[in-house]
This record gives structure tokens, sequence and C-alpha cells, in this order.
């Protein structure tokens, strides 16, 4: 029998009662707090409060969803209980309907405190995606990549929500026929179809975080756009890696989905072969049947399916953890792009366009290599819920706004050419 709530929720929402996403918002003249998403409404968590036992109220009165965050799977697993009972029984309609707000009325805030944000290379497709294109004559993977997930530190302070424009980023740029680097505006500025892991419980430092603990330590998931400018990231990240190229702007989606909510889209990954060593090595199935989409100016362009994903969120919280380095409340860290096996599952228009060769050709007849100055760019996804339902993420979008100062103005002409 499916669970169904008392809030009517329209068919295909991405919000019924089996998903329930905390998220941030705020109305005019009120300050940002804690809600969660259902049907075309938001439970306002800050006003619902003790009156209906719902537990630490308190945490819900914030402007961020750290607080809650870090009382750990327990407080997470009892909270939502509640909200669950409180949602589906009629008996409590009259406490819980007055603080149910129409989501079109709000303005939805970046949901969590960011601590540190790693981002890793976890998609066997894109990672020889991106070998064929820039080592034609070499092996595709790197002999490093099946023994251990890739990733980097990205920037905390530029990880944005939903919905923030991205300003084309300036930096340093070379040809492969020129004898030196320029400067200016990327030209080559691309989207990262990605999903991102919220911590919520902390770890010591000097002890590392098993694979089988991660529903302990993960609090949630949200989309992500990783955008990246491929011009200033090649000239770059030999031999430290990604920097400038990456760090300008990280997207989010503004509703972080519980991990118990995607219990029902758990799958086994792909076989690793070689086998893993023992750290990364878990009886814990984590890999996720999550259906992205990507949209560029209102046009679907890619549909990259996540459960193809060759490291799974379990492993990469061993790996990031496992020379001992700590877990803080609002730590974050993503996927990598998504790409599946198909031309039309690549999660980034460097593969779609293969590296500007095979442009993007969109209904209004125009062809994209990179993103222009005006597009804008959505991420959607829905996975299996409960009850055989589907639940979704929202979308994360943002539109490229053109690069700002001197250098941003000498180099419009350039950037449309």
């Amino acid at each position: 029998m499916t669970t169904r709530s008392w809030v009517p929720v329209p068919e295909h929402s991405d919000f019924p009662v089996q998903n329930l996403p905390y998220g941030i918002f705020s109305r005019a003249g009120e300050p940002p707090r804690a809600g969660v998403a259902i049907g075309e409404y938001v439970l306002d968590l800050s006003r619902l409060g003790a009156d209906a036992g719902l537990p630490y109220a308190a945490d819900f009165t914030a402007p961020t969803l750290n607080p809650f965050m870090a009382r750990g799977r327990e407080a997470w697993r009892a909270v939502r209980a509640r909200l669950t009972e409180l949602l589906t029984d009629g008996a409590h309609r009259a406490a819980v309907e007055p603080h149910l707000v129409p989501r079109a009325e709000v303005t939805l805030h970046l949901p969590f405190e960011v601590a540190d944000y790693v981002d890793f290379y976890a998609s066997e497709h894109h990672a020889s995606n991106v070998g064929r294109v820039f080592r034609p004559t070499q092996p595709p993977l790197t002999p490093n990549w099946k023994h251990l997930p890739i990733g980097y530190h990205g920037r905390a302070g530029t990880v944005v929500v939903s919905g923030t424009p991205v300003v084309r980023p300036c930096g340093q740029r070379k040809a492969p026929d020129a004898e030196v680097p320029g400067f200016g505006p990327s030209v080559r500025l691309d989207i990262e179809a990605e999903v991102g892991f919220v911590v919520g419980t902390p770890s010591e430092l000097g002890s590392p975080v098993s694979a089988a603990d991660f529903a302990d330590h993960v609090f949630g998931v949200v989309l992500v756009n990783d955008w990246s400018a491929r011009d200033i990231q090649a000239w770059e990240y030999v031999p430290l890696g990604p920097f400038l190229g990456k760090s300008f702007a990280t997207s989010v989606s503004p509703w972080v989905v519980p991990l118990e909510a995607l219990e029902a889209a758990r799958v086994a990954p792909p076989a690793q072969d070689p086998e893993p060593l023992p750290y990364l090595r878990t009886d814990e199935p984590w890999g996720l049947d999550l259906a992205i989409e990507v949209a560029c100016n209102g046009e679907v362009v890619s549909r990259p399916p996540f459960r193809t994903m060759y490291w799974t969120a379990a492993q990469m919280l061993a790996h990031m953890t496992v020379n001992g380095a700590s877990l803080r409340t609002g730590d974050f860290y993503a996927s990598g792009t998504v790409s599946g096996p198909e031309p039309d599952q690549r999660g980034s228009f460097l593969e779609l366009g293969w590296n500007g060769t095979e442009p993007v050709k969109l209904a209004d007849g125009s062809t994209r290599a990179f993103l222009a100055d005006g597009d804008t760019v959505t991420l959607r996804a829905t996975a299996p819920g409960r009850d055989g339902v589907r639940i979704g993420f929202g979308e994360v979008s943002g539109t490229v706004e053109p690069a700002r100062g001197a250098a941003g103005s000498a180099g419009q002409a350039e950037q449309q050419e």
C-alpha cells in the first residue's frame, strides 16, 4: 500500500511524502530558516516546532541546516519519522496545515554552510572520454585510475545555490599554436553534471572513516554543476591539478534529499577490476540509480545515468579520510562529471561536442561547442523512492554572465568568434 500525504501532491511531483528534502527558505521581510518540501509547499519547521512534537525543534530556526546535520543519524531518523507521521495522519492536519507555505512565495538559499569541498573524478566513461580527447595516442585511463577515486580540493567559498548567476571567469590560457599564454575571459566555458554528498556527522582527526560507515556520516544528496573553464584548466593543471579553471563557481540544488529517502535507489555499482584495496571494500552496495537530465536554454541535451559510476560515494568518503583527514559538519564532496556509455549520456560539453570538433546542435539552429554568454544550464534528477514512486531533487540552474572588468570587456568579441 502506497503511503499518501493529506497534503495535495501533483502527479510526477519531485516532492512526494516519500522524499521530504530539507532546505533553507525565506519570505519577504523574514529571516531564512529550515523547511521540507512537500508537493507545491514548504513546511516551515521553525514554526511547526515543539508544539507538534518535532524533535530538535530549535535547530530549524537557524539559517543553515548545519546544527541539525551535526546531530547524527539517529536524530535524522527521528525527525524524518515524525514528519512522515505529521504529513500522513489526518489527525495532525489542523496543527500542521497553517505552517505550509506555497513554494512559489519563497526564496531558497544555500542549504548548508560549506566547510570543505572536494571534487572527484569517479565516472569511467567520463575519464575515458577525456583521455581520448586529450591523449589520443595513449590509453584513455591513467594507470592509477582503477586503484583509487581521484579527486582534488575545491573552493568552499564559491559554492553557490541554484539561480546564482555565473560570471565568465578570466585567466591565463594558451592556444596550442601560441608561443606564450595570453589573458582574458575563458572561451571554453563548460558545465559538469554531478551529484554531491553533504556530511553531517564529523570525525576525529587521525581516524579514517570506513566505507561501511558512509550512512553514519552523510546526511543527504544534492545536484551539482561544477562549472569549468576548460582553456584555463588545460594550461594550469600540470603538474598540480585544477585551480582557477574550477574555483570560480560550483552550483548546488537548494534541496538536500535525505540519504534515507534513497534506500530504494540503491544498486550494485559496476564490477571493479582489479579488486580495490581493503579500505575501499564494503558489503554495502552504495551505487545509486539516479537519472539526470541536462538542459541548455530549456532544451535537454543529455541524460547521464549515475548508476554507471565506477566509484561509489562510500568509497569516495573512505578514500577522502584514509590519511586521517577529519570530517566536519558541512563538508561537501561531489562525484565528478557523470557520463554514461552513449553519446547522449555525456555530462559535459567537452564530451558532448568532443572538445569543439562536433558542436551540439540546438533546436533553434544554433550550435554550442562551449557555453555562450546568456546561456542557462539546468540540471534535474529523479530516483526510485519507497512505495514505487519516483522522487526528485528539484533543479540546479545557472545563467552565464559576461566577464567583468577591463579584461572582460576586451575579450567579449573574442569569446563570440
